[in-house]
Formats: structure tokens, C-alpha cells, sequence
């Protein structure tokens, strides 16, 4: 099973539209797995054109109003998949992520929040963060394809390039 890992859209707070990128990033993807900070249900709708997805609440969607479980689980060819945004403080604390893994008891933890990606096995668990595609902190812009088949699992990150200038990028300076 071929599954999309994305977080940290924030739109139409930062771009108004997910970029074509990550569309064609997916485009052959079975499932999408949103680990937060939508902050619009729209960009749910414009995923699921591609694939089925399934969302965890992020710290931006509460305040946008936006109700979604915290964590989510489910099982891919024998292994057990958890998802969670992250806490708000630490951000992507290694320690953290792991003691939610156990407490979600899965194989794999895909987490948001720190707008950085990440793959790295701790303590038994493989902890994943897809990074953003939109918004990145002292990264590239990024989501990711987790590839399971028959228990092996591959993850591969999908840099996705700098935006072209979008409506807001250009809206905010067309008067300069």
C-alpha cells in the first residue's frame, strides 16, 4: 500500500490552494494521511479527489474551530500506523513522540507540528513527520510516501520546491 503523509497546510492562512506538487506527489497513492493543522475542511475535499484521507486535529485547527480526533490508528498490512499532531511544547520532542507511540501502541507514529521532516526508528517505533508543504521551518517543503508491503516499509521524502507566486504572495505585493 502506497499512502501520502502530509501536515501543516495552514490554509488559507499561508497559500490559498494545496500546490500542484503535492498533487502530483500523490497521485498514485491509496490513502492520505493528514497529521494536522488543516485549518480548512477544503483542503480535506481537495485531497480526497485523490485518495481517501483520513485527519488528526492540529493546535491551529482548535483555534479555527475545527473538530477532529487528536490521534488516530490504524492498521496496513500487519502493522499498526498512529497519528497525532504533536504537543505544543516540546516541538518534535524524539522522547515525547516515542511515549505516544507506546501509549497509541503502534509501529509507526506520523506526527505534524514542527514543519520539519523527519524519519528516524527509536526505541522500537519509527516516528515520521512529512514536514510541510507549504510553510517549512529551516527546511525544504516536503510531504512524504510511505510504502508498505508485507511488513517493509519504505519512506521516501518528496521535496516539493519552492511556490510559484500565489494569490496572497501576490496580493500582499503588487502595491511595492
Amino acid at each position: 500500500m502506497l499512502i501520502g503523509l502530509i501536515s501543516d497546510t495552514h490554509i488559507p492562512d499561508r497559500a490559498r490552494i494545496i500546490p500542484q506538487n503535492v498533487i502530483d506527489a500523490f497521485s498514485d497513492v491509496d490513502l492520505i494521511l493528514h497529521a494536522g493543522d488543516l485549518t480548512s475542511l477544503s483542503v480535506i475535499e481537495e485531497l480526497e479527489k485523490i485518495a481517501p484521507v483520513m485527519v488528526v486535529q492540529g493546535n491551529m485547527d482548535r483555534v479555527s474551530g475545527i473538530d477532529l480526533p487528536k490521534a488516530k490508528t490504524l492498521e496496513v498490512e500487519g502493522l499498526k500506523i498512529g497519528m497525532i499532531h504533536g504537543e505544543v511544547y516540546p516541538r518534535a520532542d524524539t522522547q515525547q513522540l516515542v511515549y505516544l507511540a507506546k501509549e497509541l501502541d503502534v509501529d509507526i507514529l506520523v506526527s505534524g507540528h514542527s514543519h520539519q521532516p523527519k524519519i528516524e526508528k527509536k526505541d522500537g517505533v519509527l516516528l515520521i513527520n512529512p514536514g510541510s508543504p507549504i510553510v517549512p521551518r529551516l527546511a525544504d517543503r516536503t510531504v512524504m510516501l510511505l510504502e508498505i508491503n508485507n511488513k517493509e516499509v519504505d519512506v521516501e521524502i518528496v521535496k516539493i520546491g519552492s511556490p510559484v507566486c500565489s494569490a496572497l504572495d501576490f496580493d500582499k505585493f503588487k502595491g511595492e
